[in-house]
């Protein structure tokens, strides 16, 4: 276990490095600078500003520098918030996208397993082609739809809640449930699909022989192994949710992770790019390890071993 565990962390440093490596490089690809469009910007400013912050030096210097920010925790000052680290932005857009995250992943758990389940029990009739083709529709559904639209109808016209922003203790509600929607229907198939397939091995038929029944089949002896390929899911699912979405935080212009990213990416503001690059990478890989434990204790067939 601590061998596994000591493999996966620096298996994990090293995905943390490349996705340093690879958004600086990508932030270098972008033309122009983050102070070339202040204005009344005088050349000697802008060169004073890029001094401060180091981008006068070598690229390979300052991708250094970046790894030694992140290997000491002392992370950059943002270039366009001025006099706010990258950690303190991170820390006050994160809670807002968990408030939206947690409760989107709760609802699509608690959704697409049991309607999943329900569909892979009744095969070929209409409450199983009725679940496929709401699942198919919801996976085709974008959320740049899906948000607009939940928007008009909860927010413009019945004005349940609010349309967009983050005023009030209920603005959660339509962007969790925009996501949520979109993935109950993903959690829906891969659980169809999982559970058809389990219910199809012997060691099922065997255990229906020995005259155990239906629900002990099902729940105690298929679902332990059907919830397998949802489990390996959420490892991504869940740090794409807790950091939030782009697209949704910019409908419903919320103050989250996504929405600092989008205007890190407009702004050309690299430090906080590749912040919150890191962060979304290290939820993957701590979600991840999260998922192999669970998987071990689930199916005794599978062993921690690095």
């Amino acid at each position: 276990m601590l061998r596994f565990l000591i493999s996966r962390i620096v298996q994990g440093i090293v995905v943390i490095a490349m996705v340093i490596t690879i958004t600086f490089a990508l932030s270098k690809m972008i033309p122009g600078g983050p102070f070339v469009k202040e204005r009344h910007a005088s050349p000697e400013a802008v060169a004073a500003q890029e001094a401060y912050y180091g981008l006068d030096k070598p690229w390979y210097t300052q991708l250094g520098l970046h790894f030694v920010h992140y290997a000491t925790f002392d992370l950059p000052e943002s270039y366009h918030y001025k006099g706010r680290g990258v950690d303190e932005i991170i820390a006050s857009g994160f809670p807002v996208s968990a408030a939206v995250g947690i409760p989107a992943l709760l609802f699509a758990l608690a959704l697409g397993i049991p309607i999943g389940a329900y569909a892979a029990l009744r095969p070929n009739t209409l409450e199983d082609r009725g679940s496929t083709l709401a699942a198919s529709i919801g996976i085709c559904m974008p959320s740049m739809v899906l948000g607009p639209i939940l928007a008009m109808i909860f927010g413009l016209k019945l004005r349940w809640f609010n349309a967009s922003g983050w005023f009030d203790s209920s603005d959660w509600v339509l962007p969790a449930l925009t996501l949520g929607i979109i993935y109950t229907a993903y959690i829906t198939r891969l659980t169809r699909g999982s559970l058809r397939e389990t219910l199809a091995q012997e060691f099922i038929r065997t255990a229906r022989a020995k005259g155990a029944d239906e629900t002990s089949v099902v729940f105690v002896h298929a679902m332990k192994l059907a919830i397998l390929p949802v489990l390996n899911y959420l490892g991504p699912i869940a740090a794409t949710l807790l950091t939030g979405s782009f697209i949704v935080e910019t409908i419903y212009q919320l103050p989250g992770l996504g929405q600092f990213f989008v205007t890190a990416a407009i702004n050309k503001d690299h430090s906080l790019a590749i912040a919150i690059s890191v962060f979304y990478a290290a939820l993957i890989v701590g979600f991840n390890i999260v998922v192999d434990i669970l998987q071990a204790m689930l199916n005794p067939r599978i062993r921690l071993q690095a």
